[in-house]
């Protein structure tokens, strides 16, 4: 599913790039999900021992934040937006209709690795509702009509 290869070398080559500060944790961390899509074992491992910090601490702060994923994502993230704003909006309907585009469901990556669906509480664009983010593009007013259009474009 993940194509992307992990490799010490490239474990290293992140690590490397930051100060051996504990400050440096979630920078470090920020970085080893954007080369690999999650955050491997090994790399946790191996960050822990560059900041002299115990696993336990990686990783309870590795499982903290919502944008860092200790399994291996799809080539693209979509976001349903749960706030109360796009619940209203019919925010599960999108949801309802993903699972059934992408014949997965929440929580889930498509076989062919290139999407990866997960709800959230709230992408802070109530005013827009309801919204789907993937990647780093808001897909905003989005009706489920919509969904396949959008979809297509990011399979290509």
């Amino acid at each position: 599913m993940n194509t992307q290869k992990i490799t010490k070398n490239k474990i290293k080559g992140i690590i490397g790039r930051h100060e051996a500060e504990k400050t440096s944790l979630i920078a470090i961390l920020q970085d080893m999900q954007n080369e690999f899509r999650y955050l491997p074992k090994e790399a946790l491992v191996a960050v822990g021992k560059h900041l002299d910090m115990p696993l336990a601490r990686v990783y309870e702060v590795a499982t903290f934040y919502n944008a860092f994923s200790l399994k291996p994502r799809g080539r693209y993230l979509v976001e349903v937006c749960a706030g109360t704003a796009c619940h209203v909006k019919g925010g599960f309907n999108l949801l309802a209709k993903l699972e059934r585009e992408l014949k997965i469901e929440c929580g889930q990556t498509t076989k062919d690795g290139t999407f990866t669906l997960e709800q959230v509480r709230c992408l802070g664009c109530c005013s827009l509702a309801p919204v789907v983010r993937i990647d780093n593009d808001i897909h905003a007013y989005l009706t489920q009509d919509k969904i396949p259009r959008i979809l297509k474009k990011y399979r290509k």
